[in-house]
């Protein structure tokens, strides 16, 4: 049964990317429709929503995406070299979209359910040598990781930097995010590092 103070209403981002709770992405805005959107987000210090697209395009009229989303809030915003807006979020809370409207100027805002933050899960010895991969990763990258808290120790939080920063598929990039088992994200991430010969050493 659906609680209703878990749910809200806000507006989406469809994009061609997948954010996962705890992640950072970088984003341009040029659109006038996002530029609202993102300013009204700052000045009220919400946030909207990202779901992967299904079917269209990021550009014109509205996306259709898939069901199961993250909340995304601004963390930091800037003036682009090209005059564009750049802002950089980070992932919050997952929702389920329940009923979609699409607005006159293309934006679409959503009716969401938000869903329970997977509990805080001990990494098992067995996936260790993931946990060293994805400090690997990490310990090469500028912004907007360079900043981001480590938590090594939480099969959540690593099994979400490792989802989003593998060469995965977009679907198999969605289908982790939807997963609600921490340990089963581990071990098939574990098992796709493998056929992918990503060295754990």
């Amino acid at each position: 049964m659906t609680d209703p103070a878990n749910i809200i209403t806000l507006p989406l981002f469809p994009l061609h990317t997948v954010l996962f709770p705890g992640g950072p992405l970088p984003l341009r805005i040029f659109e006038p429709r996002y530029l609202d959107m993102v300013s009204q987000c700052m000045r009220t210090e919400s946030a909207f929503g990202i779901c992967l697209i299904r079917e269209g395009k990021e550009v014109g009229e509205a996306a259709q995406t898939y069901e199961i989303g993250t909340l995304a809030t601004i963390s930091y915003w800037h003036k682009c070299n090209d005059g564009l807006l750049g802002i950089t979020v980070r992932g919050g809370q997952r929702f389920r979209i329940l009923e979609v409207e699409v607005l006159p100027n293309h934006l679409t805002r959503a009716r969401v359910e938000l869903l329970p933050d997977e509990p805080p899960v001990t990494i098992p010895a067995e996936f260790q040598p993931m946990v060293d991969l994805l400090r690997n990763m990490l310990e090469s990258l500028n912004h907007p990781y360079i900043k981001l808290p480590r938590h090594y120790d939480n099969a959540s939080w690593v099994g979400g930097r490792l989802a989003e920063l593998l060469p995965l598929k977009l679907d198999q990039k969605q289908h982790f995010l939807q997963l609600n088992d921490p340990l089963q994200r581990l071990e098939r991430l574990f098992n796709i590092i493998q056929t992918l010969g990503v060295s754990t050493e």
